[in-house]
């Protein structure tokens, strides 16, 4: 009787990490014919595949179950029953058809079986515990990457600007690739590119796709949001602190976020912005500024084209009658403007030797500050172990604990990049003055001899500048927001130089700039 039971040989090599331990195809099959040969079994075919079988859904394996039922075989010969099934959709299929007789033997080298009750019972428990095999393993590993991440290290593939170190399979920095990535952050930092220019900027670098080409701008925007570059990592929608390198500061992470956001509310416009487009507002309605072109053809066939600038007119209650300006005479205005908070050069140097005092003092006293940030780095950790204690005892649902979380852990992570700047430099206020001396004196220059951009950016960087456009002229307010100083230093300087123009007495008046310590 068993000379007329025709088989089908089945081997199968998984791709997961579970059947790594298993013998390869090549070796199967020359176990199986040498059974099959010893044996004396007819076999109609070999079928091989190479498919993990923890879920239903493989196509060899379903083919080879049609066939007998169409009559083909009546057998199978496999290494071990986990090679036909791992889970219990397929393991039932066998059971079944063996219920149903349309399979009446299987042969495993390593197994025994027999087509009774008993047997089957076996074979089931034997799908069983090729079944629990792979949970168990699943639970295994999702433990271990659990218990990875929470030393800090970040369980997946490494982000532009990294490697995976497979000698400590740890992530490190990438030391040809970071600074490109740094710089593409101070690059969109300036708010006066687009994602695609990042990419092409990348690009130029080397940093592309797989296949040469630019990144995606998807892709481009995963990295400028990723808080992976200054020292977190998101694992399952939480955040993290890393062990690995911060390449990009706190500060130029979050004005990256800042200027995505502001850019993520634009409207496409059919046509091409001008220079001034945004910088001013109405002064009767409050709307923005726009900018038209008009050409004039004139008789002897010359062609002139102006840009006026003028509100949009697009308020629904308030009828705008202010006239539009020209764009050369909007550009005067606002070179006077910039000129009005320049800082004079012998300004620039009494006001440095006040900064070289207050910097020794100021470092005498730093550390009460770095004692200030220490207590309040011990509340946010504390507040972080009672927000995790609300949410183990469910007084809080998931979503409320994973936002609270990343807005506890991005504060602790400004602190501690406060604190560590204080501790290598006390004075870490005094380069970012230095800053703003040498940028107010180049004002000047670029008030009389900048061109249009650089005039806009300028008048951009002065912090709480308002500018209306009322009948023609252009107009400095400051911006009515709690968020600014009650005398902001751009301001303060302006006025400060009316002051002293009015009574021809510099610097008599030089000393109101300063505040304590610092400007």
């Amino acid at each position: 009787m068993q000379s007329q039971q025709k088989y089908f040989i089945y081997a199968r090599k998984s791709t997961d990490v579970e059947d790594k331990q298993v013998l390869s195809i090549e070796a199967q099959l020359v176990e199986l014919r040498a059974y099959a040969k010893n044996e004396n079994l007819q076999i109609v075919d070999e079928l091989v595949e190479k498919q993990s079988a923890k879920t239903p859904g493989r196509k060899i394996f379903g083919d080879m179950l049609k066939r007998i039922e169409n009559g083909e075989a009546n057998g199978i010969i496999a290494w071990h029953p986990d090679r036909l099934a791992r889970n219990s959709v397929d393991g039932g299929q066998i059971v079944y058809l063996l219920d149903q007789t349309h399979v009446q033997a299987l042969k495993f080298p390593t197994f025994w079986f027999e087509n009774t009750s008993q047997g089957k019972f076996m074979l089931s428990i034997a799908f069983g515990q090729s079944k629990y095999y792979v949970d168990n393993l699943s639970e295994n590993t999702k433990r271990g990457l659990r218990q990875k991440v929470r030393r800090g290290e970040f369980p997946g593939n490494a982000p532009v600007g990294y490697i995976n170190d497979v000698r400590t399979k740890t992530i490190v920095v990438d030391k040809r690739r970071a600074p490109f990535v740094v710089e593409a952050f101070e690059l969109y930092a300036k708010g006066d590119q687009k994602l695609q220019n990042i990419a092409d900027f990348l690009a130029t670098k080397g940093i592309t796709t797989s296949g040469g080409l630019p990144l995606k701008k998807d892709q481009i925007k995963y990295m400028l949001t990723n808080p992976f570059y200054y020292g977190h990592f998101r694992y399952c929608c939480e955040i993290y602190e890393g062990r690995h390198t911060p390449i990009v500061e706190k500060k130029l992470f979050d004005t990256v976020q800042a200027v995505a956001e502001q850019r993520g509310h634009r409207q496409k416009g059919t046509t091409a912005p001008q220079i001034f487009c945004g910088l001013l507002r109405c002064a009767t309605c409050g709307l923005s500024i726009t900018a038209e072109k008009k050409v004039k053809h004139q008789n002897n066939g010359n062609v002139h084209e102006y840009i006026y600038y003028r509100c949009t007119r697009k308020h629904k209650t308030i009828k705008c009658t202010e006239p539009a300006v020209t764009e050369p005479d909007l550009a005067a205005q606002l070179s006077d403007i910039l000129q009005g908070y320049a800082l004079p050069e012998s300004w620039a140097t009494e006001l440095e030797k006040m900064l070289a005092e207050d910097e020794r003092k100021l470092e005498q006293t730093s550390g009460v500050f770095v004692a200030s940030a220490q207590t309040r780095l011990a509340n946010l950790q504390s507040k972080l172990q009672r927000l995790l204690d609300s949410y183990l005892d469910q007084d809080i649902d998931q979503q409320t604990y994973r936002n609270k979380q990343a807005e506890l852990m991005s504060e602790k992570k400004s602190l501690n990049e406060q604190v560590s700047k204080h501790t290598l430099a006390a004075n870490v206020w005094v380069e970012p003055m230095r800053n703003w001396l040498k940028t107010a004196v180049s004002l000047c220059e670029t008030a009389k001899s900048g061109s249009f951009a650089e005039i806009k950016q300028a008048l951009v960087q002065i912090d709480g500048l308002n500018l209306f456009l009322k009948t023609k002229q252009a107009q400095p307010t400051a911006a009515q927001s709690s968020f600014l100083p009650p005398e902001n230093i751009w301001f303060l300087l302006r006025k400060t130089k009316e002051k002293a123009a009015h009574s021809g007495d510099q610097f008599n008046f030089l000393p109101s700039l300063v505040r304590g310590a610092g400007l």
